[in-house]
């Protein structure tokens, strides 16, 4: 192959327009791959959207893992990465690329064996070893992760030779990010192990974005546990908030919305998620993806309908509850009246006729008339008050029972 020709024919696409990039740019990578030779062109920028040599390598890598979905795989694009990739962005790239290249193989899980085997080439080839394994455990977690094999991640992450050889990357933020993730979907880890994992990511000045995109992804997959849904909600705003253009955080932050019951604003989110979603390109499934944001904006959908519906009836129920309450207070009160009206009266009447018939018969002076009648109107009276003020204090008590 003519590589004077492609570096050039590469740093001419730099100003084509993103449809024309992509169709050059797989065309020479197909190239590459007819004659079984490695791209000899250097990559120095991470910019997967409009770098041509970047655009390129990656249609050549996407092509290689599919066609053979293994770690021997990974190890020869760890080392092509070493010898072409400027060290300034080699970080970010060798994240997405293992990640991402699990993704779109996920249906092809090594087994111990096959994992073994790498791990003694690995090993024995040279001092460069450890980056290689490294991204090697990158790509073979990133399968696990990408199948929810929750507890084969968490074991292959602790005790695994491939993950023992990675070395000081062990201690990377995505490392501890992909070991949160297992922690969270884990039947057997505990929701405090997961949470300190997430929180350690989450302090780490040095986070990158797919340690916060695999962070996120497992929480919101987690068993759940009290303060999941406002801290997925939070975190993911915050995330948003350093990556505004990343579709899959927009999606995150709808889902930690639509939990905590803001539906509007979790709508608005999984809107921009649609809307920011790549619609060419080989690095992600457009379709896939479109439809797990539809189904999830659907959902939303009939949450914030059936919230509209549940506070509706509640409005009215409790209106409800107030006009029968305004009802039995107004017949409480008749009652009452009445009730006293009729021991006023029932009074009234025993008075008159007690007092007619003192004062019609017997031989008693006036003056001994007067004080039986008066004894005899005040017990009346005394007998009035009680009735009334009984039948007071029982309704009241009642209606403060009600309440």
């Amino acid at each position: 192959m003519d590589h004077a020709l492609i570096e050039s024919t590469l740093s001419g696409l730099v100003a084509a327009n993103s449809r024309v990039l992509e169709r050059d740019c797989e065309q020479i990578a197909l190239q590459y791959l007819a004659q079984q030779v490695e791209p000899q062109f250097d990559v120095d920028s991470a910019d997967f959207d409009s770098d041509p040599h970047l655009i390129c390598a990656d249609r050549y890598w996407n092509h290689r893992f599919r066609a053979e979905p293994t770690l021997q795989t990974a190890v020869l694009c760890a080392g092509w990465m070493a010898e072409h990739v400027a060290a300034a962005v080699h970080e970010p790239i060798r994240e997405k690329w293992a990640l991402g290249y699990a993704f779109i193989t996920r249906d092809s899980v090594e087994s111990a064996g096959e994992i073994a085997d790498a791990t003694g080439d690995i090993v024995a080839a040279d001092d460069s070893g450890c980056n290689k394994a490294y991204f090697a455990t990158l790509y073979h977690a990133g399968k696990l992760r990408a199948d929810f094999y929750f507890d084969e991640l968490a074991q292959f992450l602790d005790a695994s030779p491939l993950a023992m050889a990675a070395g000081p990357h062990r201690e990377s933020v995505l490392f501890t990010a992909l070991r949160a993730f297992a922690a969270f979907g884990s039947r057997r880890a505990t929701g405090e192990y997961a949470r300190e994992l997430f929180d350690r990511v989450w302090s780490d000045t040095d986070r990158t974005y797919a340690a916060v995109d695999v962070a996120l992804n497992g929480l919101a997959y987690s068993v759940e546990f009290d303060g999941r849904n406002e801290l997925l909600r939070d975190r993911a705003g915050e995330a948003v908030t350093a990556y505004p253009g990343s579709h899959i955080l927009h999606f995150r932050l709808a889902t930690g919305q639509w939990w905590c019951g803001e539906h509007d604003a979790a709508l608005v989110s999984i809107d921009t998620a649609v809307r920011l979603l790549p619609a060419i390109g080989g690095r992600v499934s457009h379709e896939l993806l479109q439809e797990q944001y539809r189904a999830r904006r659907e959902a939303i959908e009939v949450a914030r309908v059936n919230a509209r519906q549940a506070a509706a009836a509640r409005e009215s129920a409790e209106r409800t509850e107030a006009e029968i309450a305004k009802l039995a207070e107004t017949v409480r009160g008749s009652v009452v009246k009445v009730i006293e009206g009729v021991s006023i009266f029932a009074a009234i009447i025993a008075f008159a006729v007690g007092s007619l018939n003192i004062s019609l018969n017997g031989s008693l002076s006036l003056g001994d008339r007067l004080w039986i009648l008066a004894a005899f109107g005040g017990g009346l009276l005394l007998f009035a008050l009680l009735v009334v003020g009984g039948t007071w204090t029982i309704v009241h008590r009642l209606s403060r029972r009600s309440q």
